[in-house]
């Protein structure tokens, strides 16, 4: 076969260090998921849907072939924490979480995956992020040990 072909779809979850809510006000959460939006796409990794709440983002992507999850999260989170420190004085002491969460979606559930994500904040008025992400992960089968998933 010739051609490489893909069609890879992420959704992506990370939080603040220990889930600090950084990110208050819908101005500065819309801010943030712009943002994001343009580090995924320089990085070839077409966003499809970023959004979130105080503590934490959903990155709804489509991963090319010229990149590993591995780095296209190292760097979304690297440049979003430049790009914040660079803002304001207020952010020096911004940081992500060390991990992060990758689950992979089927074309036929993007549509599912950006309506969920788009629905965050009123998601997050009766669950939290902790709660959030260890049913992402039972879900998916992900096995995890409760000692090293939060930081």
């Amino acid at each position: 076969m010739p051609q490489s072909l893909d069609q890879v779809y992420l959704h992506t979850i990370f939080s603040t260090k220990d889930r600090y809510p950084f990110f208050q006000t819908p101005d500065l959460q819309r801010v943030l998921h712009a943002y994001l939006a343009g580090v995924c796409n320089e990085l070839q990794c077409r966003a499809i849907k970023v959004g979130g709440v105080a503590d934490h983002v959903h990155l709804l992507t489509r991963l090319p072939r010229t990149i590993t999850i591995a780095e296209f999260v190292k760097e979304t989170k690297r440049v979003s924490s430049l790009w914040l420190r660079e803002r304001d004085d207020v952010w020096n002491a911004f940081h992500w979480q060390a991990g992060y969460g990758v689950f992979s979606v089927s074309a036929s559930n993007v549509s599912q995956v950006e309506k969920y994500i788009a629905r965050q904040t009123e998601h997050h008025r009766t669950v939290t992020f902790q709660e959030e992400y260890r049913d992402f992960l039972n879900h998916h089968g992900v096995g995890f040990d409760e000692r090293y998933v939060w930081d």
